[in-house]
């Protein structure tokens, strides 16, 4: 099928998708949106062109190529496999690329299961916020076979600035649990060593007169302190909850390669004590405000 004939799904149309699928109706690819809960993504994209289907399985009805925007691998699992799931009308040849941040050993075994009826499966996780998202200016690491990538190529170039193929699938998703292993470590040490300034007398806006512009300035840094310095809830619109589900994913990861994870088991209890405590809908940046009410000190 040739690239320009594609038609394309979209399934997850929140902070990152919306503007992931903005960026295809805006390089022309026929587009169809599933239905959301939050209703305005769905029809600023209909007034922009898109169609709107009520289920994957409407969804697999009509396009070639479905992108997957979702939680993780259970409501994976459940948009392909589910009884109005994409698996029950999809067409052979129909590629599902999962932008989700997943567990590779689900993603593995689902590419087989979905090849043994004529589905191609492949992992596309992300880099990037909602605003660059909107710009067509997201990073993105691909595990597929080198014909399947070059499918999807043209269509994630839409929203994508950086594509990275590193392999098979599943080596996407690998790659992306490594990545956010060192955001969202970096995470717990931002906040962990601000409060420490704080209590030493180094308040947050002296600590980042130091680091802006030097070696350990990076853009994660940028974002998190963003909301530290300028109470910016938005600066980085990732829950903690779901920082929690991508460490856990990284600490089964490790156990499956026979790799110890000491730090990660560390990262892991930090964010798993911010969401026990209720914090889980907050943002990533805002773990700082948590951290530093256990030492009893403010950062805002």
């Amino acid at each position: 099928m040739s690239t320009t004939k594609e038609s394309i799904g979209f399934i997850g149309v929140g902070y990152m998708g919306q503007g992931m699928a903005s960026c295809i109706l805006a390089k022309g690819f026929p587009l169809t949106v599933m239905g959301h809960r939050n209703r305005r993504p769905v029809e600023e994209l209909k007034a922009a062109g898109a169609a709107e289907a009520a289920t994957p399985r409407e969804i697999a009805e009509k396009a070639s190529i479905i992108f997957l925007c979702v939680t993780g691998s259970p409501q994976v699992e459940q948009v392909i496999n589910g009884p109005d799931g994409i698996a029950a009308s999809a067409r052979p040849g129909t590629v599902i690329v999962d932008c989700s941040t997943s567990d590779p050993v689900s993603t593995i075994a689902l590419a087989e299961r979905l090849a043994a009826i004529g589905l191609h499966l492949c992992d596309a996780p992300l880099g990037g916020t909602p605003a660059q998202a909107k710009l067509g200016q997201l990073s993105t690491m691909i595990g597929a076979d080198s014909a399947v990538f070059e499918r999807i190529r043209p269509v994630c170039a839409a929203w994508a600035q950086k594509i990275v193929h590193l392999g098979p699938v599943g080596d996407g998703h690998k790659m992306k649990l490594l990545n956010n292993f060192l955001s969202l470590g970096y995470g717990a040490i931002y906040a962990e060593a601000l409060t420490l300034a704080q209590k030493v007398g180094i308040t947050p806006q002296t600590f980042d007169s130091v680091i802006t512009g030097g070696r350990m300035e990076c853009g994660f840094y940028q974002t998190f302190m963003k909301y530290v310095l300028e109470r910016d809830r938005d600066a980085h619109k990732f829950t903690l909850s779901n920082a929690l589900k991508d460490v856990r994913y990284l600490e089964s990861l490790a156990n499956a390669a026979g790799v110890p994870n000491p730090v990660g088991g560390a990262v892991k209890n930090v964010y798993a004590a911010a969401v026990a405590s209720g914090k889980g809908e907050d943002y990533v940046p805002m773990l700082s405000d948590f951290v530093a009410a256990q030492s009893k000190v403010s950062l805002g």
